[in-house]
């Protein structure tokens, strides 16, 4: 193949090269605990997510203002033992909790039982799951947390239904800052992006200028064999 620019070429491939010297780098098990550079990456961002997604102690201030509002709901749930750790859940928080296949049935202080939403929430949080566990008999502590979040979605539909939009906005925001959150961050370790902040900024830098170099090695390469793009002239009608 006949090269148009050798110089241009000859800075592509060694751009192309250094490239993937740097990815077979990247997939190699050095930072740390036997990870990779994506593992590491990946972690470390779950980290500084989780610790930018705690919400718990401002949603325990709002839900103070539910202490003794009264509710009562008939549910249908996805599973029947969705609906009886459901039960176990409500009945612990001092409500009134019955399962019957599906159908949850609870009535008791709307706030008493959000305010014990948070409590295994900010347990799980904690990535203390065993405290969860041992409260409600030895029931998954991850279980636990997706009936709390089954069960608060449906009585946000109901409580809408009703026309209730305040204390259905309420049992939304527990439901998706607090278990949500911690249900899905549960086993990783929360870390401020202020105690990682050069780490996290050399690493955004590194993605930009990474994904340019391929660019630039693309770039390289073509101009040296002659392929370039060029605007397409306009063509005149006679």
């Amino acid at each position: 193949m006949a090269l148009r620019n050798s110089r241009t070429f000859g800075i592509g491939v060694v751009l192309a090269i250094s490239f993937f010297s740097v990815l077979t780098l990247i997939f190699a098990p050095v930072f740390g605990d036997g990870k990779n550079g994506l593992t590491f990456a990946d972690d470390l961002f779950n980290k500084l997510s989780k610790g930018s997604s705690y919400f718990i102690p401002k949603l325990q201030t709002g839900v103070q203002g539910y202490a003794g509002r009264t509710f009562e709901a008939s549910l249908t749930l996805d599973k029947p033992e969705t609906a009886a750790l459901a039960a176990t859940l409500f009945s612990g928080a001092g409500a009134a909790a019955s399962a019957d296949g599906e159908k949850l049935t609870v009535s008791g202080d709307l706030g008493a039982v959000l305010a014990a939403a948070l409590r295994d929430s900010e347990e799980m949080y904690r990535n203390d799951g065993a405290a969860v566990s041992a409260r409600y008999a030895g029931a998954n502590e991850k279980a636990a947390l997706k009936a709390w979040h089954t069960a608060f979605a449906a009585i946000d539909k109901s409580f809408k239904k009703s026309g209730k939009i305040a204390d259905a906005k309420m049992v939304s925001d527990v439901m998706k800052k607090a278990v949500e959150t911690a249900y899905n961050y549960y086993g990783v370790e929360a870390q401020q992006v202020a105690d990682k902040a050069l780490l996290m900024t050399g690493l955004l830098v590194f993605y930009v200028i990474y994904t340019m170099w391929w660019g630039f090695a693309i770039f390289y390469i073509f101009d040296g064999v002659g392929l370039t793009m060029t605007k397409a002239k306009v063509r005149k009608e006679a």
